[in-house]
Order: structure tokens, then C-alpha cells, then sequence
């Protein structure tokens, strides 16, 4: 089948977006990207479209698959995405080849002697995972996406039946009160800001496939414009000072975002990972948010897994880490468009 080939420019969002909305119905039961987080990828700084960036579009001219390639380590670490809809699993090959070619290039380039690709896709992704065995992916992590309802739904009647009145409104969700000593606070001061950066780095560097960023060059993603600060809070412990810090979002459609959660090594046991997601709670339940969702590594050893699951969250999907390790070549073919 003909397939044409080329880069995305910023115009094609909406059509990017309209594509993956469409895989996550399929994947997961309902669309769940939203058009700024789209943009924010198209448009951030390092993302140099015409090298990095694929569009597949059928004989028809329709958009049946979408690659993007991310070099945040500048070494031998390459990220991508990797998107194709069934039935179309030549077009996703087809990407696949020339994102593998392009991470070769790009290790080279940083002056290393491999490039170690590492790819997230649902646990049952509309892409052929069989196409991924064959050129030498394997799986290498597990994460779970995790949510939590925070209001009950109202039960309704169908029929001649007379409805019910119906009931109140539930209370928001209070916010825990700390126990002595422990203080929270938000970060809406700018020193609060690169405090709550500082802390959730310290505590995040432990983790499987941690990539350190300065806090002007995390500042500066696109994805980071519309943060709301009176979101992110740290917890203060007499005696320790700083010790953990929570970052919320609430520029998602489908429900509020726990981003990132961290409590420093040596403040750990002290419940401030539960006290800090209780406040997110609420606050959530106060905005009338009605689910709250975040994302967490299976394999993490600080016990996060277990936290989530004391405090009503559940799975909602899976997505699994897939690495392939390649030869750098600067010479890799990386045209096709």
C-alpha cells in the first residue's frame, strides 16, 4: 500500500492529537490526550521536528502513524514515541526503521559507541509487539497508571419511575492536618519553586530511568508553561527541614494529575508521602475534580506501589518499557520523507 512519509510541523497537532485520542480509545476505553500537551511536544525547544519527528499517512492521505524522538540525556540514552492504528502495521514499521536509524545517529553525535532506545507503549498497544520482538526490543519495565475516585456518582432512574430527589452535594475532601511537627506549604514564591525542584530531583535520582534537569531547563519545556504552583507543595519536618515535595497538575480533560511525589531517603517512614497525597486530594475534591490519576514504576523499591494502594488508588492501565541497544553510526540513513 502506498505510505508517504515526512515531518511534523506545528500545524499538524491537531491531527496528531486527533490520532492519539483515537488509539487511547482503543488502548484504554477513552481519549486521553489533550491538544496543549501535544503542542508542547511539537514546540519545545530541543525537539527539532524536521530530524526528529515521522508522519505516516496512507494512499488516502489519512494519519495512521506518528513518531517522535527525544534526546534529553545527550548520551547514549534516546527516547521515543511510537504510535501506528491497527491495520496499519507497515506504515509502523516503516517508523520504527527510521526512529532506530535516527537514535544510532544522535549517540554518535553525543560521541557515544551505542544507543540504548527506550520505548513506552501500552500492555496491549494497538502496535504489533511481535514487529518489536523481531528487530530485538525487549521489555524491561512496568509502570502503572493509577486512579482514585474522589466523589461518588449519583445514582439516577430510568423509566416512569419518579426520581428521587437528588442527593446533596458530597463534602470536598478535608485536607489531613499534619501531626506535630510537620508543616505543609505551597509554592507560589519563587524560592519555594526551585526548593520543591531541588527536593523532588534528590528524591527522584534513585529511580529507574532518572534524567536530571536543572531547574531553568525544566522551567523552560513548554509542557511546564501553564503550571499552576498553588499545586505543588513541600512537607517540613522540626528537625530535618525540607524533606519531600508533591507536584499536581490540573491542565488534564480527564481528571487531575499527580505528576511527581518524592520524599527525601532520610525523612522516609514518617507517613509525609501519604500526608502530602491526602492534601492532593482534597485539594482536587475542592476543585470539583471527580478522579485523580498518576503514574507509578512496578519496580520502584521506595515502596510507592504499596502508598497508592493503602491510600484507594487502583490500576487503570499499564504501560511497559521497551529498550533496544544499537551500534551508533553517524552515517545512519535517516531520510525517508
Amino acid at each position: 500500500m502506498p505510505l508517504t512519509v515526512r515531518a511534523a510541523r506545528l500545524d499538524d497537532a491537531p491531527a496528531i492529537c486527533a490520532l492519539l485520542n483515537e488509539i487511547d480509545v482503543l488502548e484504554v476505553g477513552r481519549p486521553e490526550t489533550d491538544l496543549h500537551t501535544v503542542e508542547a511536544d511539537l514546540g519545545h525547544p530541543d525537539a527539532d521536528l524536521p530530524q526528529n519527528s515521522w508522519l505516516a499517512f496512507d494512499a488516502a492521505g489519512t494519519l495512521v502513524a506518528y513518531g517522535l524522538l527525544w534526546d534529553e540525556s545527550y548520551a547514549e540514552r534516546i527516547d521515543v514515541d511510537h504510535y501506528v492504528l491497527p491495520g496499519h502495521q507497515g506504515a509502523g514499521l516503516r517508523l520504527l526503521e527510521l526512529m532506530e536509524a535516527r537514535a544510532a545517529a544522535k549517540a554518535a553525535a553525543n560521541g557515544f559507541r551505542r544507543a540504548v532506545v527506550h520505548l513506552h507503549l501500552n500492555t496491549a498497544p494497538t502496535t504489533d509487539t511481535a514487529l518489536l520482538d523481531a528487530r530485538g526490543w525487549h521489555v524491561v519495565r512496568r509502570y502503572h497508571v493509577l486512579t482514585r475516585d474522589l466523589a461518588p456518582t449519583a445514582a439516577h432512574t430510568t423509566g416512569n419511575a419518579a426520581a428521587p430527589d437528588p442527593p446533596p452535594a458530597p463534602a470536598p475532601t478535608p485536607a489531613p492536618v499534619p501531626p506535630p511537627g510537620v508543616r505543609l506549604r505551597d509554592c507560589t514564591a519563587e524560592p519555594d519553586r526551585r526548593r520543591a525542584h531541588d527536593l523532588l530531583q534528590r528524591a527522584m535520582s534513585e529511580h529507574f530511568d532518572f534524567q536530571p534537569h536543572s531547574y531553568e531547563t525544566w522551567l523552560a519545556d513548554p509542557a511546564n508553561a501553564g503550571l499552576d504552583w498553588s499545586l505543588v507543595w513541600i512537607a517540613h519536618v522540626d528537625g530535618l527541614g525540607d524533606a519531600g515535595a508533591l507536584l499536581a497538575r490540573d491542565d488534564r480533560e480527564a481528571m487531575g494529575w499527580i505528576s511527581t511525589l518524592g520524599v527525601l531517603p532520610e525523612a522516609r517512614g514518617r507517613g509525609l508521602g501519604g500526608l502530602l497525597l491526602r492534601h492532593a486530594f482534597a485539594a482536587f475534591a475542592g476543585r470539583g475534580r471527580e478522579t485523580v490519576g498518576l503514574g507509578v514504576d512496578t519496580g520502584n523499591e521506595s515502596g510507592a506501589p504499596a502508598l497508592y494502594e493503602r491510600h484507594g488508588m487502583v490500576v487503570y492501565f499499564a504501560v511497559n518499557t521497551w529498550e533496544i541497544t544499537l551500534p551508533a553510526a553517524a552515517d545512519a540513513a535517516v531520510t525517508d520523507r
